[in-house]
């Protein structure tokens, strides 16, 4: 597992952790134990730490995307034979040979693919298992195709999309251009990331696309961001959260303007302090963002909040300790939420619940923390020698949470409001007393990533010059269709 590491340098503090040496294995994860910045994971306690350009390999190379195969290589070679369209790439890759079938079901002229809903025309059912091409060409844009039919059907595949879809062999990291999802990069950071945070003002964020685009970019690389400057109304925080894309309903509500009043069988609506936890992990779908905002706090004291971040724990438990990172990426935990008597919540379809550490079984990348130990169901399906291993784990997990280096204390104020990656950055608060008022609302991951790719695609666009939109701002060959 790796992490796509930043070559420039940080405005956010960075800071060598403690050179200590940590053995492989070791379950605790107090501040003198934890690991020095590697190639692997980024453990500054602050932001990835930043090295001298002409000394930092990122972990993984990411190359540009193209339409075409680099000038200075020449043209692949290709053949073909009754099941297969082998092509020759002249570098260290050789070979990657694609079926017939495969090669027809992704034809992408204007009959097979509409070019502006990016939707599939071609019927797959109704392309013939045996069919094979009348004739190959190797163009110097990509490969050309001609199949039987009346008149002859010519299929055209980039060079660059052909590679990087390779699957005979699998296209590797580093050798393939990814796409903007798998590029952007994530920042991670520890209890020093106070010195610096991620902060936008709400004028920024609400005059225009571009301060907006900078508030997503926020999120997605930290997982967290304050807005300053916000009217500390319900009415104006509910814009800012709709700034972004519509509010998700649960069983809270949509927006949602609580004190602890327990008007809701959850400790978030008492005074109780909470250790940090995802929300929603009883859900199948785990709400993306969570936007919080204290509008008042009377009459009493407390109630700090807690930030942690879940990838930078999680890759901190994977150097010292990487058994109980796997266990926990495999072990399936069952979640409930049962306080309210119209409603009872588990993640479906079996129950089973999901694992607490979630990978990209592609990339290796972090993809999903998923963890409240409040809401933890019944641990089964275990054998007995696991069950003792799991906790083990678990335990090995929650030092890494708590330490000192981990834990980003900030007590809120009226006009602050707060917003967190709820797939990655764990929320807690300390007890307090007097009457608090928060409000805030949930929104979808899905909702997110759609808005963030968008804008990116618009300030692309505006920087080349683009005015006036006549097309589609999406090639038929964009790597993520």
């Amino acid at each position: 597992m790796s992490f796509v590491l930043r070559k420039a340098v940080l405005k956010t503090a960075a800071v060598v952790l403690p050179s200590s040496t940590v053995q492989k294995g070791t379950t605790a994860c107090s501040d003198q134990q934890l690991p020095r910045a590697s190639g692997r994971f980024a453990s500054s306690s602050a932001a990835v730490q930043p090295q001298a350009e002409d000394q930092t390999q990122p972990a993984q190379e990411v190359a540009e995307e193209s339409e075409d195969i680099d000038p200075h290589h020449d043209i692949p070679q290709c053949g073909w034979d009754d099941q297969k369209v082998s092509v020759g790439w002249g570098d260290g890759m050789k070979w990657s040979r694609y079926h017939n079938i495969w090669l027809r079901d992704h034809c992408r002229c204007s009959e097979c693919f509409h070019p502006i809903t990016k939707q599939r025309l071609v019927d797959t059912f109704e392309i013939p298992t045996d069919i094979h091409p009348n004739k190959v060409e190797s163009k110097e844009n990509g490969l050309e195709v001609t199949w039987p039919a009346n008149p002859p059907h010519i299929s055209h595949y980039p060079w660059s999309w052909l590679r990087r879809n390779s699957y005979d062999p699998p296209a590797q990291v580093g050798v393939v251009a990814l796409s903007s999802e798998a590029r952007n990069e994530k920042i991670l950071w520890g209890a020093r990331i106070l010195d610096s945070p991620p902060t936008l003002t709400y004028e920024e964020v609400m005059k225009d696309d571009a301060g907006l685009l900078r508030w997503l970019e926020k999120i997605d690389q930290f997982g967290f961001c304050f807005i300053g400057g916000v009217p500390p109304t319900p009415e104006d925080t509910e814009r800012l959260c709709k700034r972004i894309a519509f509010i998700r309903e649960t069983q809270y509500g949509g927006f949602w303007d609580f004190t602890s009043d327990l008007s809701h069988g959850d400790t978030a609506y008492t005074n109780l302090a909470l250790k940090a936890h995802t929300d929603n992990t009883y859900y199948t779908d785990p709400a993306g963002l969570q936007l919080f905002h204290l509008l008042s706090h009377t009459d009493g004291e407390g109630g700090a909040t807690l930030l942690v971040d879940g990838f930078y724990a999680a890759s901190i438990l994977k150097e010292i300790n990487p058994a109980a990172f796997d266990l926990l990426s495999r072990v399936r935990i069952p979640a409930h939420a049962a306080g309210d008597d119209h409603s009872f919540y588990k993640p479906g379809p079996t129950s089973a619940g999901y694992p607490l550490i979630t990978v990209d079984p592609k990339t290796g990348l972090l993809a999903q923390i998923r963890y409240n130990n409040d809401d933890r169901s019944v641990v089964s399906g275990l054998d007995g020698n696991q069950m003792e291993e799991w906790y083990e784990a678990l335990r090995a997990w929650n030092k890494c949470l708590t330490s000192h280096d981990s834990e980003y204390w900030v007590q809120m104020k009226p006009g602050t409001a707060l917003v967190i990656d709820n797939h990655r950055v764990l929320h807690g608060r300390s007890t307090f007393t007097g009457k608090r008022r928060m409000c805030g609302a949930y929104i979808g991951a899905d909702e997110f990533r759609s808005k963030l790719t968008v804008l990116q695609e618009l300030a692309k666009w505006r920087a080349s010059g683009g005015e006036e939109r006549k097309e589609s701002l999406r090639s038929i060959w964009d790597p993520r269709l």
